[in-house]
């Protein structure tokens, strides 16, 4: 009679100890190649302090490994799986770092081919760390094969029962901890709603990942209605009645009479990528070879010019782009969310649309990129652009800086060659006015010396001690782009300064990005802090240049979201309803309200709004929420009915 075999009990013990051990090793494995190295001071700064993070992130993995084994009752599957589920984000995570220094983010899932298209393009490698886990991975299967090799089987009763409470405890953790702000809150998990970088690093990527889901939900304001739209609306129309002083007092439309003003000028803007005046750092320690800006400091002299406060930092260039085309303001929008991704989903309420329907423009956009790259496609005809050319589309155009981009990205010498050859096109096509939209790639971060020959590259001749050598060549790289970028600007208006017919040329950058790795560039030289929060790092360049007027105007800092209607406002145009509420915003309450600071009207900072700044700010909200997702009630009152058939429901 043969006896029933039994386990012994240290490989009961072994296999009990499996799951939990093993997912715990990949939870590290999934920091380290997130991170791209995992040291004794990440434990200590971050993983540590910040535990219970790391502790949800942990128990996500062990109940996905134990429901997958419930369910087949196959280790090696369960803990592959595990892996996969930790370790794939988190490589994604390491390359979007890179790429544009943002981590990877819910919404990102709508590119991911688009990604994968630019990873390649910028050279991106595996690393050591995705080397070393996939051999740790495979180990870890091969074990739970041998180790669970033989198990008693089980009918499907208790397996059922055994996947239906593993699973059923997985969604309780996601829907009643990572997707419950107030849960998470509560145990130590701060929203950092203005660096997603930071805030992975603190809590891990499969942690800050899942709980950034919560941000893809809109709330109605309070007290929205078509009565509420209409009061504003008929407030700001009021206002312009009353006898003020005007925005800019020394600007062509302050001066020039509305029955003499330029009424339908082609308006050209051109948003430069990581752009800001370089050469500030020569009043900070440093010095060039060559004068990076000569073209811009000459303009200045002629032009209105200024600062945009950007709502991006070391990324996020659609979050510019789209606040400059629109008046809306991405900071009402879901912390990190990617409006043209998420919410420019249909025809919707912008400059481009507003001159086509109301103006007879006819309207373009060029950008020397992808195509599908941050969803332009799809969200450029909702803006109202009837042409986009895209690097798919142009032809003999040069590339540079193919260290990190391995296929080159085209020149801002060849993007004003663009430009200028599609606004030829438009004129010959039509003799509608002409609206062009463009945006560059050239200066894209990362920043190394490689990028440029040494007898091409800008050179820094002095600096603050204690720099490294690759901080050095990395803003060398980065002034190159400057200084080609101002040789664009020189470009751009040398022609338009000779056509025949009145011209705006509206000339700024997106963001900031770190030189190198860091901030050492800034804070070396007591340009800016070590934060990118620092407002200093939010104000890039900014220039409102025209063919027929050449009064200077001191723009100061004004928001992203107010570079369309201050254009407007400068020149003397028509402006919708909705761009006077805001030129009044910025006259009478702040400069700029984004990402939790606001500027005051005397330029200083604060993260606390007076009361009269927070109704500005509820009156800018509750107008874009009626333009974005609303009933569109305020496009009646700007002579855009023609949009209203494609409003949702509130």
């Amino acid at each position: 009679m043969n006896a029933k075999k039994h386990t012994p009990l240290s490989l009961h013990g072994l296999r009990l100890l499996f799951p939990p051990l093993a997912t715990l090793g990949i939870l590290f494995l999934t920091e380290w190649i997130a991170r791209g190295s995992l040291t004794g001071e990440t434990f200590t700064q971050y993983i540590f302090p910040h535990a219970e993070a790391y502790l949800l992130a942990w128990a996500m993995l062990f109940l996905s490994w134990l429901a997958v084994d419930w369910l087949t009752r196959f280790a090696p599957l369960a803990t592959l799986l595990a892996a996969v589920l930790g370790c794939a984000p988190a490589a994604v995570n390491f390359y979007t770092l890179q790429l544009r220094g943002e981590p990877f983010l819910p919404w990102d899932l709508m590119q991911v081919s688009e990604a994968a298209g630019v990873a390649a393009a910028a050279g991106i490698h595996i690393q050591t760390s995705m080397v070393v886990s996939i051999v740790i991975i495979v180990l870890l299967v091969a074990v739970s094969f041998f180790l669970y090799r033989g198990r008693q089987k089980l009918n499907w009763k208790p397996r059922v029962a055994g996947f239906l409470a593993s699973a059923a405890a997985t969604c309780g953790l996601l829907f009643g901890v990572f997707l419950q702000p107030a849960v998470t809150q509560a145990i130590g998990i701060v929203p950092d709603a203005w660096m997603q970088d930071r805030y992975y690093r603190y809590y891990g990527v499969i942690t800050s990942f899942l709980t950034n889901l919560t941000n893809l939900e809109i709330s109605k304001p309070e007290g929205y209605s078509e009565e509420a739209v209409n009061e504003i609306l008929d407030d700001t129309e009021a206002a312009q009645k009353y006898s003020t002083a005007p925005l800019y007092p020394g600007s062509y439309g302050a001066t020039t009479s509305a029955g003499e003003t330029v009424k339908k000028p082609t308006i050209i803007y051109v948003m430069d990528e990581s752009y800001w005046d370089v050469s500030e750092l020569e009043q900070y320690g440093f010095q060039f070879d060559t004068d990076v800006s000569a073209n811009l400091h000459a303009l200045q002299q002629t032009s209105a010019s200024g600062r945009a406060y950007s709502p991006s930092f070391g990324g996020g260039t659609c979050d510019v782009e789209f606040e400059a085309l629109t008046g809306y303001s991405a900071s009402f929008l879901p912390n990190g969310s990617k409006p043209y991704q998420q919410h420019v989903t249909k025809p919707m309420f912008s400059l481009p649309n507003y001159l086509k329907l109301t103006q007879g423009y006819q309207t373009a956009a060029v950008h020397c990129f992808w195509a599908k790259y941050w969803s332009r496609d799809t969200a450029y005809p909702n803006l109202g652009f009837d042409t986009f050319l895209s690097l798919e589309q142009m032809t003999h155009v040069n590339k540079v800086r193919r260290h990190y981009w391995t296929s080159g990205l085209v020149t801002d010498d060849s993007m004003a060659d663009q430009i200028i050859q599609q606004y030829e096109k438009m004129k010959a096509s039509s003799d509608a006015p002409v609206f062009l939209h463009a945006v560059t790639m050239q200066n894209h971060t990362n920043y190394n010396k490689d990028n440029y020959p040494d007898d091409v590259r800008v050179k820094v001749t002095e600096h603050p001690a204690g720099l490294k050598a690759s901080t050095i060549g990395a803003l060398e790289d980065f002034a190159t782009g400057i200084r080609d970028a101002d040789a664009m600007l020189g470009k751009l208006t040398q022609y338009f300064s000779q056509v025949d017919e009145p011209v705006i040329l509206v000339f700024w950058g997106d963001h900031y990005n770190p030189i190198d790795s860091n901030y050492d560039v800034f804070t070396s030289s007591g340009y800016a802090s070590d934060s990118s929060a620092d407002p200093r790092l939010h104000q890039t360049t900014l220039l409102m240049w025209s063919n027929y007027t050449d009064r200077p105007v001191d723009l100061g800092t004004i928001a992203a979201y107010d570079i369309s209607p201050v254009m407007m406002n400068l020149y003397g145009l028509e402006q919708p309803l909705y761009f006077q509420l805001l030129n009044r915003q910025l006259q009478v309450a702040d400069r700029a309200n984004t990402r939790g600071t606001v500027m005051n009207l005397d330029g200083t900072t604060t993260q606390t709004p007076s009361s009269l700044q927070e109704s500005w700010s509820q009156k800018h909200w509750l107008l874009q929420y009626d333009l974005m997702f609303g009933k569109g009630y305020a496009l009646s009152r700007m002579g855009m009915e023609s949009l209203n058939s494609t409003q949702t429901g509130e």
